[in-house]
Order: structure tokens, then sequence, then C-alpha cells
């Protein structure tokens, strides 16, 4: 008999809480989901059974002896890779840093959700050092959508999005810096939260591109990532670039409605160069939340393309010395693309950061007029596992570089964005951004906790016997 398709985390945490369910008994039927499936999804690189089972024994002791059960009791998470957990090294879906010392502790946000009483259960797959839409990896095999095993993830926190699609937890974390929640969220159908720049600690993790990178939590209710959000929300001083601002608690608010929002929809550059569908996502959104307005966010053409040479320049600074000297080891699509990198002329990276500050002045000024924005978080439908090209009105691109054409001009100024996903008909989800100003995760997590309610967005688990 199959184990039953885990709860989401606040059914789980209510259950252990009130004693009707044992956090034992919680991961031990996602740790047998987790072993019935992932030979075909491919969702984890390591499963930490002992540690999880551990964990439980000593939270159901605690709560037996009259301990409180934290707002994430019993809840068992995954996370990406390139977040440190204690005993593993850090591998970044890398094979170099497979030989680095294993991690001496978590990262800040894996103690933050395990303060909260969550379970990790293990680590998960992605692309090589994030640089990746796709989620394939040449070293620990790609990641397969469970909505389409032929079909891509998207990257580069593909285990992070599969892994929930497929039902084996019920939250993960990823990172996104060009688009790497939004995109998995998108083609495996689950809500996916990238905060504000500087929102989540990013201590003890491996970065990607300094500037850019941001940790976040993924999930099949926003019930469930406003949960996972509020846990890990706080400052840290061993993060230089995380917030100084006190948590701003978001899940009381989920219940405010969105009747005194003011919602648009991004035209210009975002209602064009993807599949019918992928705008019909959005329409359908817009639709439901009686958004009529349409708002431009100016030069997002260019924000994109500096986007791209601050990530290749970046990238490139980061890995230089393993490019030196493993150049071997490297994914040759990942290498190729830091190799280049490295050749970009510094004033043409200096000039692409003086745009960034004009460009993400332009958009705030957006906010003095919107609450929220919503955009396709992708092109189109998750492509099949292997494809290089696809065409997108009449124009062949290759799929790689062009996934993540709807997400870099957003995470480029660092704005928060929940991914909601959408079902237009019976085939491969899609997804939707709502988009919101600095420090509003608030705004976004209550229109996306909206859409849900009102049947327009949901991440059912995919069928998978």
């Amino acid at each position: 008999m199959s184990a039953p398709v885990p709860a989401g985390a606040a059914a789980l945490a209510d259950a252990v809480a009130r004693g009707r369910r044992s956090a034992r008994a919680i991961v031990t039927e996602t740790l047998d989901r987790i072993g019935r499936l992932d030979g075909r999804v491919n969702a984890f690189t390591d499963v930490l059974a002992a540690r999880a089972l551990e964990r439980a024994d000593r939270l159901d002791a605690e709560i037996a002896g009259g301990a409180g059960a934290g707002p994430l009791a019993g809840v068992p998470f995954a996370v990406k890779n390139l977040i440190d957990v204690a005993g593993l090294p850090t591998r970044a879906g890398s094979a170099i840093n497979r030989d680095r010392p294993p991690a001496a502790r978590d990262g800040a946000l894996v103690r933050r959700l395990e303060a909260a009483g969550a379970i990790l259960v293990g680590a998960l797959n992605m692309g090589e050092y994030a640089y990746d839409f796709t989620g394939e990896n040449v070293h620990d095999g790609d990641a397969h959508n469970p909505h389409g095993l032929d079909r891509m993830t998207g990257g580069s926190s593909s285990g992070s999005g599969a892994a929930l699609a497929a039902g084996m937890v019920p939250l993960t974390l990823g990172s996104d810096t060009n688009g790497s929640i939004r995109v998995p969220s998108a083609f495996c159908g689950c809500f996916g939260l990238k905060p504000t720049y500087g929102r989540l600690t990013r201590a003890g993790s491996f970065p990607f591109v300094g500037s850019l990178d941001h940790l976040g939590p993924m999930a099949r209710s926003v019930t469930d990532l406003a949960l996972a959000y509020d846990a890990m929300q706080g400052p840290d001083p061993d993060d230089p670039v995380a917030t100084t601002r006190p948590p701003d608690p978001t899940l009381p608010l989920l219940e405010s409605g969105v009747g005194d929002l003011r919602v648009a929809v991004a035209g210009g550059y975002f209602a064009r160069g993807g599949d019918p569908d992928a705008f019909a996502a959005v329409a359908r959104v817009a639709d439901a939340l009686g958004a009529r307005r349409a708002v431009e966010l100016p030069e997002a053409h260019r924000a994109r393309a500096a986007a791209y040479l601050i990530t290749a320049a970046e990238g490139a600074t980061l890995h230089l010395e393993r490019l030196r000297a493993r150049p071997q080891d490297f994914d040759p699509a990942v290498r190729d693309r830091l190799i280049a990198g490295a050749m970009i002329p510094a004033p043409h990276v200096e000039r692409a950061q003086r745009f960034r500050r004009w460009y993400r002045n332009a958009v705030l000024d957006l906010f003095e007029h919107v609450d929220v924005i919503l955009a396709p978080a992708t092109p189109c439908r998750a492509p099949k596992g292997g494809q290089t090209h696809f065409v997108l009105d009449g124009v062949t691109l290759p799929v790689r570089a062009n996934i993540g054409v709807f997400t870099q001009p957003i995470s480029f100024i660092g704005l928060p964005v929940v991914a909601v996903p959408v079902r237009l008909d019976a085939g491969l989800p899609l997804g939707v951004q709502v988009i919101a100003a600095p420090w509003r995760e608030d705004l976004a997590l209550r229109v996306a906790h909206h859409l849900e309610r009102s049947d327009v967005c949901a991440a059912p688990v995919a069928e998978l016997a």
C-alpha cells in the first residue's frame, strides 16, 4: 500500500500540535514516498533519513513533555544543495564542490525552519552553480517534471520544484538570481516566493551573483509559503546584505482580501515574446482580480541585457580560480558562459550598474500608482528534456538562455515576487508573477492567497503511482 501524499505544512503542524499525528509517523511516510518516487523524478541528491527520524523523535518527546509546538512542528522540508547542511559538502550542483569539506553547521534558514519545528529530510538537485534555467545537470542527472517526466523542471531550483510537484515534501527552499525560484514554480506548478533582495539571510549558502542572489521558500499552498517565510525572517549579522528590518508577519494578512489593492498588468516587453498561453494565464489572473490597467516597465529589454552582463561578470569572478584549475570538471555549457563573462570589459559592467540604478528608480515610480503588477513567469510551458531551441513569436531561440526572459528584469532590481501556478487546461502548468514594491511581500502573498481561494491558482500533486 502506497504512503499517502503528505498534507500541507499548516495541516501537518496543526496535527502534530494537537497530538493527532506524531512527527515520526509523518517523517516515516515522507521517507517512504521519496524512496518510491525519486528514482523517476531525481529531485534529491541526499536523503537524510537518520537525521530526520532522530529530530522527529526528539520533537515528539518535547511535545509529550509539555513543550509548545512550533508553527512548523513536524513539517518535512528539503533544501537546494547550495544551502549548507551539516555533514554534507555544499555541492551547489557541481562536481568540483564535492571535494570541499562537509559543512560544519546548517545554513541560517535551515536553522530557523528547524527552530520553528520543521524537519530537514534532504538536499535537492539543481543546475550547476545555479547558472541554469532548465533543471538539467550533467553530474547528478536531470531532474524530471512530475507533471510530465519527459519535461524540464526549470532551474536552477529544479529539485525544489520537482519534490513539491511529486508530493514528496510540502515545503522546499530554493534560490533565485535571475528566476531560479519562479521558473521551476511555473513549470512544476507550485507557489514560490522570491523575497525582496536582502529580506532573508543568505548566510550558509554558496553564492552565484552576490548582488542578485535571493533565497526563498516554495510550497504547494500560499499559507504554507507564508508560514515558512515568516519563520525565516529577521536580521542576521552573518549576512552583510541582510536587512536589519524586524520581521513583518504576513500570515495574519492573507485573509485581508484584495479589494483595496491597485492591480495592473505589465504591458510592452512583458506582452510579447512568448506563447499565447503564457499571456492567457496572465489574462485569467487579471480577470479574477478585476485588473484593467496596464503599465509598462521602462526599458525592460535593456534591464534584461544588463542583468546578463552583471550575472556573467560577477559569476566569472567568483569561479575564476576553479576555471583555471579544473575547467574539465564544469558542465561545458556553464563553463563557456563563465569564461565569456570573464572577458566582458569592465566599462560595460559599470555601465550596466549605472543603468540598474536608473531602472530601479523608474520602476519604483510605478508603485506610486499601483500596488501589484502581473507578468508571465515564463514564455512557455515546460519544454522537453534535452530540447535546445524553441520558437517564440516566429523566432527560433536557445532554450537555456531565454526561459528567464520575463524574470530577469524583475530580480535585477530585487523586487519581491510570488510565482503562482495556473492551469488553463489539462496540459502542463503555467506561471504568473505577482510583483510588489520592495518590502511588500505581504501584498503579493495576499493576491496569491485570493487567487488560490478563488480556484484560479492551484498546485496539485502530479499523479505518479
